[in-house]
């Protein structure tokens, strides 16, 4: 990994620019939003209770979590 020369925010960042611009892309959107807003998906998007551990949500591509029983983790809208 290597630093890119450009910001990956989306929007607001609590970062120095400076290392915004060094930063790579993966580190970028592994800060939560509130700090960095990348517009990543370091967000669950579960609607009820979860058996999936939080950290895994906060990782997981959306498309996953949807893949997943709504027995195990809801992501349907009530």
């Amino acid at each position: 990994m290597s630093g890119t020369d450009q910001s990956h925010a989306t929007g607001a960042s609590k970062v120095p620019e400076s290392v915004q611009q060094n930063a790579p892309k993966e580190v970028e959107n592994a800060l939560p939003n509130q700090v960095h807003n990348t517009g990543s998906q370091s967000q669950s998007h579960a609607t009820g209770p979860s058996m999936v551990p939080e950290a895994i949500q906060n990782l997981a591509p959306k498309g996953l979590e949807e893949a997943l029983p709504e027995s195990v983790h809801p992501t349907n809208p009530k």
